[in-house]
């Protein structure tokens, strides 16, 4: 019997995302959306693209500006044993809704004795590099990851972005889907054209908490999130160039946190560099480093970290270029190590 291939069908994140809550939305009754402007706009950034049309205002809920009203109202809603999806537009925003985030949606299934669940996906955008300034640009992955009792995701590609969303949905904890807006694949925001690849039709889910090499190598490992992967990405093609081969592992999950995937890629090339567009200090890029140290990998040189430097984000485009991760840094790192 001969088999039909499936026809390639690319997308962008942000129709990835659309799509898979629109597939989730279909078949459980009890998944809803809210945020603002996330209706008849379809979300500024594009993931609610079509849902209102479809749905309609009941479950496709457009919400004042009162972040902690409507995370509340979602964390009680899942806690009764409904599913709904929340956008907070920019994470910069966490800070005015944190106690519903971290003392409600992440606690509660543990206050409770594990009686009642919280199954609700919290998506927020991430990342700069548009001159949107510091209260719209930042990525606070660790911020998030830090916190026990919610699992924390951010993909890097629209295969990626689908799975993993119908996953979160199904989940019956809580998950921050954290999406980078310049991976969105909205023009006004720069498009990574890696990030546009194809997607199946059909509902999937891709594991949440598991890491995957996208680019085999022996010489060094990169590893990355979100952004951080198409900077090791292009790195990478640079260094081959030179004669050397990167591995790069893309996380996906940064809660869990897959160290088993980077601690078997490190023993293999024994070098390290993690690249992440949140703060250098504290952040995932020293949790990746100190996995790997603790599990006593030999290294042929100390590791090397490209993130944000701990400044408050610039609105001057040439400050803000000036401070974000590059392939040029990436490969800068590598050198360093080189001269070590």
């Amino acid at each position: 019997m001969t088999q039909v291939k499936e026809k390639e069908r690319k997308l962008t994140i942000a129709r990835a995302m659309a799509e898979a809550i629109a597939q989730e939305m279909r078949t459980d009754d009890k998944v809803f959306v809210m945020g603002e402007d996330i209706g008849e706009l379809g979300g500024v950034f594009g993931n609610t693209r079509g849902l209102h049309e479809e749905f309609g205002s009941e479950r496709v809920r457009d919400t004042p500006i009162s972040e902690t009203a409507f995370i509340g109202a979602a964390v009680g809603a899942a806690s009764d044993g409904m599913k709904p999806v929340v956008e907070l537009m920019f994470v910069d925003f966490f800070g005015v809704c944190f106690d519903a985030i971290y003392n409600m949606m992440a606690k509660n299934t543990y206050f409770s004795g594990g009686n009642v669940t919280v199954p609700m996906v919290l998506m927020t955008s991430t990342g700069g590099g548009y001159s949107d300034g510091g209260q719209h640009s930042q990525c606070v992955h660790a911020t998030f990851a830090h916190l026990p009792g919610m699992k924390v995701v951010a993909p890097s590609n629209a295969y990626d972005a689908k799975g993993m969303m119908i996953a979160a949905i199904r989940d019956p904890n809580p998950v921050v889907f954290m999406f980078h807006k310049a991976l969105q694949g909205m023009g006004w925001l720069g498009t990574e054209k890696e990030a546009i690849v194809h997607v199946p039709e059909a509902a999937y889910e891709v594991e949440l908490g598991k890491a995957v090499v996208t680019r085999p190598g022996t010489d060094v490992t990169i590893v990355g999130i979100t952004s951080g992967v198409h900077f090791g990405l292009k790195a990478a093609r640079i260094l081959e160039e030179q004669g050397v081969s990167a591995e790069v592992v893309d996380l996906r999950s940064l809660a869990p946190l897959d160290r088993d995937t980077v601690i078997e890629s490190v023993k293999k090339t024994g070098r390290l560099i993690v690249v992440d567009e949140d703060y250098h200090s504290y952040g995932m890029t020293a949790e990746i480093i100190a996995s790997v140290v603790e599990a006593g990998v030999p290294l042929k040189a100390a590791p090397q970290r490209v993130a944000y430097p701990d400044i408050p984000i610039p609105f001057a485009r040439p400050m803000e270029q000036w401070a974000l991760p590059s392939p040029e840094k990436i490969i800068a790192a590598f050198n360093k190590m080189k001269e070590d």
